[in-house]
């Protein structure tokens, strides 16, 4: 179905519709415990037999002392061994959140003008603030989402200067213009097509917003009205080209795993069963569907630093395209990921970049991304990490389930 019938949209950008109404035991015994035993020897003489028996004596009770004392080790081996299992993180630290151990973390952004001032999104509607740059968070509330009986899943967050997004599941969608000390509701239109993932603030009172089905709209008016920036869904798309030779794309009626947005505005997503990928930039009318060049199914992907894609598969690979811009050319990079999925990658900087995924699993690389080391503090972290966020170079951040956040000290 063409999101221009079903919303009754145009790509005529000079004729803008109205589509919106306004997640050891010791192996040695230490010197203190170390007794020394003089064992007395045998005396043919009768007249020292006296002195035999208090030496026995003397040799049978140092024996027991040692014994004891050997008796003791285990209980001081097991405390030095539970102290060395519970190790701190290298440079993350975890950050105790106010919230139910069940909540999974989905996006967190920060003032740009207020650098210490940010905002943390999960599932169960959760919503909390920061003013001293993640260190601490408290719960925040929103009267107007709490007025109805949906748990709402928050997914996306995003600020330019003092204005912010947020975008829900169900359908959601939240504004501020004063650096989130309020929060108002932007009502939507029924005919949206999909849930709304992803958006992107761009400027003043405008923004971008993705759906799951692949509907992408642009604002200029604070939300008040959206013009389609394609002209179908992805579905849409792949039926009436027939895929196109795009492997698993016949018939295409699914949504989107994950989708990602480069700085300058293109995107790449992951159909959900992860046997091929989008992508999609300014002024093109559809999606462009590509063949996956890996044996196994894509869990993510998303641009590096460079300007490159990075691609996630199931099981725990990684890829790195050969260049940089859009290709289907990509090159197996080796990791220690025990088996786990990787999940999400971040970069920090060109040559820095972070790994996470399933069982706490951490690996960073210093080159680029050609060599990775796994952070073995965080295998000890009984949580999938699931988002690595860098908002610049010393602030970043990893979120899990069950309420994990790890933040970044550099």
């Amino acid at each position: 179905m063409k999101m221009a019938t079903a919303l009754q949209l145009t790509t005529d950008f000079s004729k803008p519709t109205v589509l919106l109404k306004p997640s050891l035991e010791f192996t040695t015994i230490p010197r203190r415990f170390r007794t020394s035993l003089s064992i007395p020897r045998a005396s043919s003489s009768s007249s020292s037999s006296d002195s035999s028996l208090v030496s026995r004596r003397h040799f049978v009770s140092e024996t027991a002392a040692l014994s004891l004392s050997i008796t003791t080790l285990p209980l001081f081996g097991s405390i030095l061994t539970a102290k060395a299992e519970d190790p701190t993180l290298s440079e993350w630290e975890k950050v105790s959140l106010p919230i139910d151990p069940g909540v999974v973390l989905l996006d967190i952004a920060f003032v740009p003008e207020d650098p210490k001032h940010g905002f943390l999104l999960g599932t169960r509607q959760t919503l909390l603030e920061t003013k001293d740059g993640g260190e601490t968070w408290v719960p925040r509330s929103i009267p107007s989402a709490e007025d109805e009986d949906f748990n709402y899943r928050f997914n996306a967050i995003s600020f330019k200067g003092k204005e912010g997004w947020i975008v829900g599941k169900p359908a959601i969608l939240l504004h501020t213009f004063d650096s989130g000390d309020g929060w108002e509701r932007i009502p939507l239109s029924s005919q949206l097509p999909g849930d709304m993932v992803y958006i992107k603030a761009t400027g003043e009172k405008s923004a971008e917003m993705v759906t799951d089905e692949g509907a992408i709209y642009v604002t200029s008016n604070r939300g008040f009205n959206w013009r389609a920036a394609v002209q179908e869904t992805v579905s849409a798309t792949l039926n009436r080209t027939v895929s196109s030779g795009i492997s698993g794309a016949s018939y295409y009626t699914g949504t989107f795993n994950s989708v990602n947005r480069s700085p300058d505005g293109k995107y790449v997503a992951v159909s959900s069963r992860g046997n091929f990928y989008l992508t999609w930039e300014p002024g093109q009318p559809y999606w462009q569907p590509h063949n996956r060049t890996v044996a196994r199914r894509i869990q993510n992907m998303g641009w590096r630093a460079d300007g490159g894609l990075w691609l996630l598969v199931r099981g725990g690979g990684l890829y790195l395209s050969k260049g940089t811009g859009l290709t289907e050319d990509f090159e197996e990079v080796p990791v220690q990921s025990r088996g786990f999925a990787i999940l999400d990658v971040g970069y920090r900087s060109k040559d820095e970049a972070w790994a996470a995924g399933g069982s706490g699993i951490l690996l960073q690389t210093n080159n680029g991304g050609k060599t990775w080391t796994r952070d073995k503090a965080a295998d000890n972290i009984a949580a999938n990490l699931y988002s690595v966020k860098f908002i610049d170079d010393n602030k970043g951040f990893v979120l899990g389930n069950d309420g994990v956040l790890l933040r970044y000290l550099g």
